[in-house]
């Protein structure tokens, strides 16, 4: 017998803490063995910018705005950008003279030179003119750093994970990590010039003259609420609040229908998106389900009451209502989530998702109660827990560019006052929501509270009450409480509860009366 090769390994997992977790794939003798690959850096790019830094402290104000310490691959190059910066912002000038008692007993810095080495940073710039160039690059290897380490994370994750942590939730761990380095940082940002803002102002005050409707937002379809809030505004956090059983759900419903429904018309009919008041739109449900939703909408679309299409109870002659319906709805650019209890993490992760696939244009969540916060451990102070998934529902609405709709629960103390329309105090668990909401609007049906109180038939007063139920019967108000953009008011609706569909109050066709 010979004597046979030994067989190389290849470790191809990386930054594992187990000794004995890496993975040794057999390598064919005489294959190419992987080398070791430095990390992305430029030293001489660092040194440069420094250098700059040094003879002309006018520089830090051009890379203050995207360059952070942790940026550069040298610690101590990390420390004399922070130390100089600190002087700078002082008002005192940063040199190597002065940074010299920052750095008098600093190891790292003894190690290659000590005070010398500040001086010969200064004498080796060549020129100031590139110093954002070099501060840009440094920023860009800094992330491709981090994407590095981010990618060995998943690769270690993926490997070895936890029996709670499933592949979903790493990938949306994964998916928000990397949104935060995106995010971070990104020198893009800053001051805009008035000219490019009042451009983009009056580019929305052309394209609401040119719409029907006059609106510079996303259409609600209700007509009088759209002339008061001007339609949902991009960047808008939109608080819509109520006590159970007003029908909040039923009209952020019909609002996502009718943007939906808007869109999809002005794409078949070759009207360009700008000029739609119509939206994609993505409907996050923690407390109903997607086949609940999608049975409101088909209940209000065909006019066959929901309970009738829950129950089976409709007609053969409801049929054909009921199929054209369905047709009608399939191609709707409405996304139904109904995840129970999402974390704020995970709805952000998906409607960027929804936003890059689809062109996302309005967000509703019912309701903002029910989200999880998207730390991992949750509070002790839900006021807390209110307040930061409020902040981040805002920033969603800005970073994406969107309306965000959110559904709120009202407190009980509604139920203790004669008149029962909610007041801003109202919201519940957090003056957050009206700190962070631009809209917050309450819906209230006097129908509601009243029909509790009827009286038996033989009594006198049944008359009074039966008269004055037929007077509020259908009539919602809807409360604007905060407006940030325009007045605040009171806009009347109809509410036809059988097909959970609301109208405009002044239609023709209003709704029949329901003996009492």
């Amino acid at each position: 017998m010979g004597v046979l090769p030994l067989a190389r390994h290849v470790i191809v997992r990386a930054m594992d803490p187990s000794p004995s977790a890496p993975y040794l794939a057999p390598v064919e003798d005489g294959a190419p063995v992987p080398g070791f690959r430095n990390s992305p850096q430029n030293i001489e790019a660092e040194q440069a910018l420094l250098g700059a830094l040094l003879v002309n402290n006018d520089i830090a104000a051009t890379v203050a705005g995207f360059l952070e310490p942790e940026h550069f691959f040298e610690d101590i190059h990390a420390r004399i950008y922070d130390a100089a910066q600190a002087l700078i912002e002082r008002g005192q000038i940063a040199n190597p003279t002065t940074l010299k008692a920052f750095f008098q007993n600093d190891e790292a810095l003894k190690d290659i030179g000590g005070a010398d080495y500040l001086r010969r940073l200064a004498s080796g710039a060549v020129t100031i003119i590139n110093a954002e160039d070099y501060g840009r690059l440094i920023y860009d290897l800094a992330l491709r750093r981090n994407l590095i380490v981010i990618g060995e994370d998943m690769v270690n994750t993926a490997y070895e994970s936890a029996l709670e942590e499933t592949s979903s939730l790493q990938i949306e761990a994964a998916e928000q990590r990397l949104y935060n380095l995106a995010e971070k940082g990104k020198y893009e940002g800053g001051f805009r010039p008035f000219t490019s803002s009042i451009r983009g102002a009056v580019e929305n005050a052309q394209a609401a003259f040119k719409r029907d409707g006059h609106l510079t937002g996303v259409g609600t379809g209700l007509r009088d609420l759209d002339q008061k809030l001007g339609g949902l505004h991009k960047s808008d956090l939109i608080i819509l609040a109520g006590r159970p059983s007003m029908g909040k759900t039923s009209l952020a419903t019909n609002i996502a229908y009718n943007a939906a429904k808007a869109y999809q018309e002005a794409h078949q009919s070759g009207s360009t998106a700008d000029a739609s008041e119509g939206a994609v739109v993505a409907f996050f449900s923690l407390e109903m389900s997607a086949e609940q939703l999608a049975s409101r909408i088909l209940a209000e679309v065909s006019g066959i009451p929901s309970e009738k299409l829950r129950r089976g109870l409709f007609s053969k002659d409801d049929w054909p209502h009921l199929v054209q319906a369905s047709q009608d709805l399939e191609e709707l650019p409405l996304f139904i989530d109904d995840t129970a209890a999402i974390s704020i993490a995970a709805l952000r992760a998906r409607a960027r998702r929804l936003k890059r696939q689809h062109n996302l244009g309005l967000v509703v969540v019912d309701y903002l109660q029910l989200l999880r916060p998207a730390t991992s451990r949750r509070s002790e102070n839900r006021v807390l827990e209110i307040s930061e998934i409020t902040q981040a529902l805002k920033a969603l609405a800005k970073d994406l560019e969107v309306p965000v709709l959110a559904l709120s629960q009202l407190s009980r103390a509604v139920e203790q006052r004669e008149d029962k329309r909610p007041l801003l105090s109202d919201l519940r668990e957090s003056g957050a929501i009206e700190q962070d909401a631009d809209i917050v609007m309450f819906i209230f049906r006097e129908e509601y509270y009243h029909e509790r109180l009827r009286p038996p038939e033989d009594k006198p007063e049944f008359e009074d009450w039966q008269r004055r139920m037929l007077e509020i019967q259908g009539i919602t108000e809807v409360i604007i409480g905060k407006h940030r953009h325009g007045p605040t008011g009171t806009v009347q609706l109809l509410f036809e509860g059988r097909i959970t569909k609301f109208a405009n109050y002044g239609d023709p066709e209003r709704l029949p009366e329901v003996p009492y």
